[in-house]
C-alpha cells in the first residue's frame, strides 16, 4: 500500500507552476523547508472546461469507495518497473488534496499558464488524490526535457501496398510533422527521432541542432524540447545570458548546449531501451492490428478496440508474464486471432513509450543524470483514433516531391 501525504497542509502559494501537458499540470514546491515537500513536484490531473471529464483509464481491479491512487503511480509500480530499470524512473507517491485547496491553487497560478491552455482546460479540483514526485527540473545546473517520439521504422510485412514504400522510407514523426506544418502548426521540422536514437555522434548532434532550431524558431512553442533553470521553464529569448552556457551568440549557445548534452545522450542505455520497447511492442503496425481486428469480426466490423474492456492491473500482470516469456518466439508475421487482445495491449504499451519524455540534468561541473517521465497508460478507445490518424498522415505524405529518407538504426 502506498504512502499518502496530505499536500493541503501547505499553502497553495508555496507551489510554483512548471509546465503542463494534455492531461496533467505540474507544480514544484518553493515554500519553507520541509522533510516531505522540499525537492518535490506535484502532478495534478486536468479537466476539460467543456466536458468536465478527464480521459483516463481505470486501473484498479475492484471497486473501492475511496478514490484510487493516480494511474501514473499504479501503472509505474506494476507495469513500467518491469520494463524500465528503476534508476531511470522518478519516485512517485500518492498525495491527498482537497477541493478548496485545489481551487485556491488554480486562482493563484492560472495566470502563469499559457494563454491557449486557459480557455480549454484547468485543474480537476474535485480530485482527492494527486502525485508527489521528485522535482526533476529544480536544483543546480539546468535540465532539458526531450520528447523523442517514435524510434523505429515499421516492418513491411503488414503494410498495405499503398503505404509500404512511404512508411518504410520516412518515419512516423517526420510524416506527422509534415501534416502539422501544412495546417500551419509549429513543428520540429528537420528533427528525426531516428537520428537521436541512432547512437551515432554525428547523427545525435544533428538531432539536437534541429530540436534547438525548432525551439528557437517557434519561440519555445514546440514541445519536443524544453529547458529549465532553477525550476523555471525558459523561453529562447532568455538564453542569451553568459551564466547559462558561457556565450551570448545563438550559434555558439547551440553548440555549447549540444556539447553539454552529448555525453549523456551517447552513453545512456535508456534511448536504446525505449526504441526496443516501442518496436517489440508494436510488431504489427496499426495497419496489421486493424487487419487482425477485422479477421476476428464475424459480422459487421466495429471500430478498432470498440467493445474491449480496459485492462486491469491483473490484466497487465498477465500480459507482461506472456511478454517476458513468449513474445520473442511468437510468429508476428502470421499473428493468431486468438492473441488479438494481447496485441491490442501491446500496442497501447508501445504508445506509452512513443510519447514519453527524457529529462537530462546537467550539473555545473558537467555531471549528468537521465530520467524517463510521462509513461502513462493509454485508454483502449485511442486505438481507433490512432488508426484514423495513421491513414491521414500517410495520405498527406503520399506524392511529396522529395520525401525524407529516414535511416533506422537497425540498418546502420
Amino acid at each position: 500500500m502506498s504512502t499518502t501525504i496530505n499536500v493541503s497542509v501547505t499553502s497553495p502559494a508555496d507551489w510554483k507552476y512548471i509546465s503542463e501537458g494534455g492531461s496533467s499540470i505540474v507544480f514544484s514546491y518553493a515554500g519553507p523547508a520541509s522533510p516531505y515537500f522540499t525537492g518535490t513536484a506535484l502532478r495534478l490531473r486536468k479537466t476539460s472546461t467543456a466536458s468536465g471529464q478527464v480521459d483516463l483509464p481505470v486501473l484498479h481491479d475492484t471497486p473501492d469507495e475511496e478514490e484510487p491512487d493516480d494511474p501514473t503511480i499504479v501503472f509505474q509500480r506494476r507495469v513500467t518497473q518491469r520494463l524500465v530499470p528503476e534508476e531511470y524512473l522518478p519516485r512517485l507517491v500518492s498525495a491527498n488534496v482537497t477541493e478548496p485547496w485545489l481551487s485556491e491553487l488554480h486562482e493563484i497560478h492560472n495566470e502563469h499558464r499559457p494563454q491557449a491552455r486557459r480557455g480549454k482546460d484547468g485543474i480537476a479540483v474535485k480530485k482527492a488524490k494527486a502525485v508527489l514526485a521528485d522535482d526533476l527540473v529544480g536544483g543546480e545546473g539546468f535540465v532539458v526535457e526531450i520528447k523523442p517520439k517514435w524510434g523505429f521504422l515499421p516492418s513491411s510485412v503488414h503494410l498495405s501496398p499503398r503505404s509500404k514504400l512511404t512508411k518504410t522510407t520516412t518515419c512516423r514523426f517526420c510524416m506527422h510533422a509534415h501534416l502539422k506544418s501544412t495546417d500551419g502548426k509549429d513543428v520540429s521540422l528537420g528533427y528525426c527521432p531516428l537520428d537521436l536514437f541512432s547512437g551515432d555522434k554525428v547523427r545525435v548532434m544533428k538531432a539536437m541542432h534541429n530540436l534547438w532550431d525548432a525551439w528557437i524558431g517557434s519561440s519555445g512553442q514546440v514541445n519536443n524540447l524544453r529547458v529549465f533553470v532553477g525550476g523555471t521553464m525558459l523561453k529562447p529569448t532568455s538564453l542569451v545570458r553568459p551564466q547559462h552556457f558561457g556565450d551570448p551568440t545563438l550559434s555558439d549557445l547551440r553548440d555549447a548546449f549540444t556539447a553539454a548534452l552529448l555525453p549523456a545522450l551517447l552513453q545512456t542505455p535508456i534511448l536504446q531501451k525505449l526504441s526496443n520497447l516501442q518496436q517489440t511492442l508494436d510488431p504489427l503496425d496499426i495497419e496489421g492490428l486493424t487487419a487482425l481486428w477485422s479477421e476476428a469480426s464475424e459480422t459487421a466490423i466495429p471500430p478498432l478496440g470498440q467493445g474491449l474492456a480496459e485492462p486491469t492491473l491483473s490484466d497487465w500482470d498477465a500480459f507482461l508474464d506472456v511478454y517476458h516469456t513468449k513474445h520473442s518466439t511468437m510468429d508476428h508475421d502470421h499473428p493468431d486471432v486468438a492473441n488479438l487482445r494481447y496485441y491490442c495491449l501491446a500496442y497501447l504499451l508501445s504508445a506509452s513509450f512513443k510519447d514519453c519524455s527524457i529529462m537530462i540534468r546537467v550539473k555545473p561541473g558537467g555531471e549528468t543524470s537521465v530520467a524517463v517521465i510521462d509513461l502513462d497508460v493509454k485508454p483502449i478507445d485511442r486505438l481507433h483514433k490512432w488508426a484514423l490518424l495513421d491513414a491521414e498522415i500517410v495520405q498527406a505524405y503520399e506524392g511529396i516531391a522529395e520525401p525524407t529518407k529516414c535511416v533506422d538504426r537497425w540498418a546502420m
